[in-house]
Order: structure tokens, then C-alpha cells, then sequence
């Protein structure tokens, strides 16, 4: 462990502060996550396994971080459930923010036990199963009365179509291959029988136009709405389907009204991005999402009210408690989807691509916290 910077000593004469722990501390929202934390007034942890990271994560050294944790071997072995509850138990009952989805599994599997050493708000591992299967998502969407893409049992009489698993996550695809686009009946041959390598009864949907839109919610142990805000994705990296590199803050009150009543539904606790296009539910990511940074840049509350739910507190929803209209960008990510884009002949989005080099912060930029900003860029390059 590392004694760190930026711990804020308590009052004289009051509390100790609470202790959050961050786990799968390589990932960028996890460095959003212990910024978010420790403004809140949180003494921050900060974990990484082993076998997980070859670098110092860019979190380790952010001065936000008051500790640091190296967990022995992997998130995926059999003993990381006892050890990580064996760090828990090293502070007294800390909040636990679980951004990694091994560990999200691992903490959903053993909830009643790893409860008595944290608080934490992460679903039941039926409840997370069924939200990681788009086809369940789908039905039940459909159950509700919820727009959806028209969906195909045999030949599309309409093309272009999206092929796609049950659960690309399970299946151990990256985010830019959980889907192919076919747009012809040989494209579509094709490219159905290279998914069922991956699922036997691969799900096929109608391409649906639009931007991305991501509509992102926190539950409590009840399945309140305690905070949202929305995001609409405007690159993304590889352009013909992959992660966003570039988004700004919206704010839809009918999408928000949807995306909770979809993950009430299921009786969902914890965060959750439910992802829309032109209008309709796509797929829900019942986890910590790429883009999560964005509620930082945006000023939204959602970690810090985490925090508080985690620990029983009863909030009450605030509508639109967040900037509208701020960009955030990937550099390098960014700069990768501009240069795609240039070479599809895309010019509006390259040509913006450009523009927001200029005048767009990147996501997890901070002048108070440059330190995090440089590591977090050293290992972006190194691919880390």
C-alpha cells in the first residue's frame, strides 16, 4: 500500500472520513470516480489487480488518491473474492465503487457476504444476467410498451440489418466487434455464420439511424431513481462501430422516464447506461460505462450520490441537476475516429473532429490534478 497525497484531514474535533474504495483502478472512469470521491470529502482507496495492469494506473497517482492497493494475481482467479474482502475489511464498513465488470460479477455473486465488510449498490447476479441479455432487454421493452428496433426470426425482408450476441461481454468480444452490420442477403449470410461462433442463435435487428444516446441512471437499495443525465455520443472509434471518443451532455426527460421504468422493471440496483437510437431501446450496459467520465465533466452529483445511497441514505431525484451542452473528448481515441472518418470521405465529422482539437477538453484533463492527467496520457500511448 501507498500513503498519498491529497487526503483532506478532518476537522479539528470531528469524524474521520469515510473511507471509498475504488477497485480495477486502470480504468478511466475509475480515475473519474476517485476525483468525484475524494471532492465529496471521501478518504479514497484505490486497487488494481496484478495480472490486470503491467503500469501504474494514472487513478494510483491522481492527488485525490489517498491510498493505494496492489491486489495479488487476478480479478478473474477463484481467490480474488477473499481478497478483496480482506481489504474491505482492513477500513471500517467503506463504501465500495466497482468499476471493472469481473469485479462487478464477483461483488453481485457475493453480495450478503462482502456486505458486512462495505456498502455498496450492485444488483443481484439474475437481475445483472438478465440485463447483459439483449434479447431479455428486448422483450421486456416490448412487454412495457417501450420503442425497439424491429427484430428478425429468419431472412430480413429489409436490409441494412445489425447482427449481434445475446451478450458480447460473456462471449469475450471487445466492445467494437459485439456487432456486424450486414446490408445484402450474402453480407448477411456471412456475417451470421461468423457470429454463431460466438452464439448459436444470433439476435438480428433493423440498422436503426441516428446518433448513439446514452441515458444513464442510479438506483438505490429500492430501486428509486436517485440521479440521471444523458449523453449523445458524437464519434466513435473504429466509425464503423465502436466505443465513443467524443460526447456531449443532453437532457430528455421521456428517455429518462423509459430508462428507469425499463430497469425498474427488473428491479435493478446500482448505475446503469440504458443506450438509445433514433428514439428506441437498444441494449443496457448494467455497469460503469466508457463515457462515465462525462459525469464528472458535466457536474453531475451521480458519484458522490452514490456514495450516499450506498450507505442507506434515502434521496430524492433531482431532474436536470447537471450542465446541458459540454462536449468531452478522448485525445487520442478522437484523434484515431478523425482520421477514420477523413478516410470514409466523411467530412462534417472529421472536419469537426478537427474543431474540437482545439476548443473540446479532454475527458479526464484537470489542472489541480496534472500529475493523473500525464499518467493517464503515458499509458493511453503505451496502450495500457
Amino acid at each position: 500500500m501507498r500513503p498519498g497525497h491529497g487526503l483532506r484531514p478532518p476537522e479539528k474535533g470531528g469524524e474521520p472520513l469515510k473511507t471509498a474504495v475504488v477497485t480495477d483502478g486502470k480504468y478511466r472512469a475509475s480515475l473519474a470516480a476517485v476525483r468525484a470521491l475524494g471532492e465529496a470529502g471521501f478518504r479514497v482507496v484505490v486497487t488494481q489487480t496484478r495480472a490486470e495492469a503491467t503500469v501504474t494506473p494514472a487513478s494510483f497517482v491522481s492527488r485525490f488518491a489517498a491510498e493505494t492497493r496492489w491486489i495479488p494475481g487476478s480479478c478473474r482467479e477463484a481467490d480474488y473474492g477473499t481478497r478483496l474482502r480482506e481489504l474491505l475489511e482492513a477500513y471500517d464498513h467503506p463504501v465500495l465503487f466497482c468499476t471493472g465488470a469481473d469485479t462487478l460479477n464477483l461483488v453481485s455473486s457475493r453480495r450478503e457476504e462482502l456486505a458486512r465488510a462495505a456498502d455498496f449498490l450492485v444488483a443481484p447476479q439474475p437481475v445483472l444476467d438478465a440485463l447483459n441479455d439483449k434479447e431479455t432487454v428486448h422483450r421486456r421493452a416490448v412487454e412495457l410498451g417501450l420503442p425497439v428496433p424491429r427484430e428478425y426470426d429468419e431472412m430480413p425482408d429489409r436490409f441494412p440489418v445489425v447482427i449481434k450476441p445475446h451478450c458480447g461481454e460473456k462471449a469475450g468480444l471487445k466492445a467494437r466487434d459485439r456487432y456486424q452490420i450486414a446490408r445484402d442477403p450474402g453480407e448477411y449470410a456471412r456475417q451470421y455464420a461468423a457470429m454463431r461462433r460466438y452464439d448459436p442463435s444470433p439476435i438480428v435487428q433493423e440498422k436503426v439511424e441516428g446518433p448513439g444516446e446514452g441515458v444513464n441512471l442510479l438506483l438505490d437499495q429500492s430501486s428509486r431513481l436517485v440521479c440521471a443525465f444523458c449523453h449523445r455520443r458524437l464519434r466513435e472509434y473504429p466509425v464503423t462501430g465502436g466505443p465513443s471518443t467524443c460526447c456531449v451532455s443532453f437532457y430528455e426527460e421521456t428517455m429518462i422516464r423509459q430508462a428507469y421504468q425499463l430497469l425498474a422493471s427488473f428491479g435493478f440496483v446500482g448505475m446503469a447506461m440504458v443506450e438509445f437510437k433514433g428514439g428506441r431501446v437498444l441494449e443496457v450496459n448494467p455497469r460503469v460505462w466508457g463515457s462515465f467520465p462525462m459525469s464528472t465533466c458535466c457536474g453531475s452529483p451521480f458519484t458522490a450520490l452514490y456514495a450516499r445511497a450506498a450507505q442507506g441514505e434515502t434521496l430524492s431525484y433531482m431532474p436536470e441537476d447537471y450542465q446541458v451542452g459540454v462536449k468531452m473528448r478522448y485525445l487520442f481515441h478522437d484523434g484515431a475516429a478523425t482520421l477514420g472518418y477523413l478516410r470514409q470521405g466523411d467530412w462534417r465529422r472529421a472536419l469537426a473532429g478537427v474543431a474540437d482539437f482545439f476548443r473540446t477538453p479532454e475527458a479526464l484533463y484537470r489542472k489541480d490534478d496534472k500529475g493523473a492527467y500525464r499518467a493517464y496520457l503515458r499509458n493511453s500511448l503505451k496502450g495500457r
